[in-house]
């Protein structure tokens, strides 16, 4: 009699937890999310380990698994593939991707102006576009400064071929610049450059930014694919991602200290706390408030002044509108009440 009752017991308890599954949130129910990198881990990834860190996405009903990268390229098709849900790259590189007929968009642009600077010695100093002539430059492959220098030489009248252009690794860029070896090489100023002025304080390098002389490009942006979009079940996924992103942004902007200590605490290998803070910072400042609008909020006006150096760099094949580039319809339901 016993067993029957603690059987019929055990078989309502069953029932009753199955109907509470049902019945809760889709938040509330863990999803698998992989990030991919467009590159290795640096502080500009911070806000993305602060989500983790401190739980957010978990909050949103995510498992997310944050990759590195090997290239904008390679993530895409990753992305592409399935294997990803979001890759987080250079806007730039994903509008160019777009533009040659890969069907993904821009779901969230934090850096509208990229922050690339040229680094130079004060006895060889680069302050202006027409002093590259002459001049060694390091390029790599998935460099920004690389991809659009061309543009960037018609756009201030300059002669690229004055300009020695040498291929190295991307890791080798500043190794060959404190070598000697070439005069000038490009640097993130969010990420490469507290790393290199920690590492180097004796040296009062030269800086020129080029976004203060017309190449105005997108940075960390967030992509997904459209057949993401098109699905309600991904693109909810996406929704809660964006938002808890956004909420480590905001605790970035608060506390860029703790954030890379958080960022460090999943980061083997991390540089110095006071390095990865300063990344963070540099980063965060370059993250726009757009009244009314959530972190991410991509303007329409970003767009066409990328599509301008695209157009100039060839790189356009026929005009195309802004708004085949991006959609903002996932951050605003982002903030829209759960």
């Amino acid at each position: 009699m016993f067993a029957r009752k603690l059987n019929q017991w055990a078989a309502r308890g069953a029932a009753v937890l199955a109907i509470a599954a049902f019945c809760l949130p889709v938040h509330a129910q863990q999803s698998d999310f992989n990030v991919r990198f467009s590159w290795k881990l640096k502080g500009e990834y911070g806000p993305y380990y602060v989500a983790q860190d401190k739980g957010y996405y978990e909050r949103e009903g995510l498992k997310v698994r944050l990759g590195e990268g090997a290239g904008a390229q390679a993530a895409l098709g990753a992305l592409l593939q399935g294997q990803e849900d979001a890759v987080v790259l250079p806007g730039m590189f994903a509008m160019t991707a777009i533009a040659k007929g890969m069907p993904i968009k821009l779901v969230a642009l934090y850096a509208p102006r990229a922050s690339t600077i040229l680094l130079s010695y004060p006895d060889k100093p680069v302050r202006k576009p027409a002093d590259m002539e002459g001049k060694v430059l390091a390029t790599a492959v998935g460099e920004i400064h690389t991809e659009y220098m061309d543009a960037f030489c018609k756009i201030n009248g300059i002669d690229c071929e004055k300009i020695k252009r040498v291929r190295v690794s991307i890791q080798a860029r500043i190794p060959q610049l404190l070598a000697r070896q070439v005069d000038i090489a490009g640097v993130q100023a969010n990420n490469d450059l507290p790393l290199v002025k920690k590492l180097n304080p004796g040296i009062d390098f030269v800086e020129m930014n080029l976004a203060d002389f017309g190449l105005v490009l997108p940075g960390m942006a967030i992509a997904v694919s459209d057949r993401q979009l098109a699905d309600p079940q991904k693109s909810e996924a996406i929704v809660r991602f964006l938002r808890a992103t956004n909420e480590a942004v905001g605790f970035v902007r608060k506390d860029a200290e703790e954030s890379a200590a958080s960022m460090r605490r999943l980061w083997p290998g991390a540089p110095d706390q006071d390095v990865v803070a300063d990344q963070i910072r540099a980063t965060a400042e370059l993250v726009p408030e757009v009244p009314g609008k959530p972190p991410g909020w991509v303007q329409e006006s970003d767009i066409r002044d990328a599509l301008k150096v695209l157009d100039v760099s060839g790189q356009l094949p026929k005009p195309m509108p802004p708004s085949d580039f991006y959609t903002n319809s996932l951050l605003e339901r982002s903030v829209q009440s759960r």
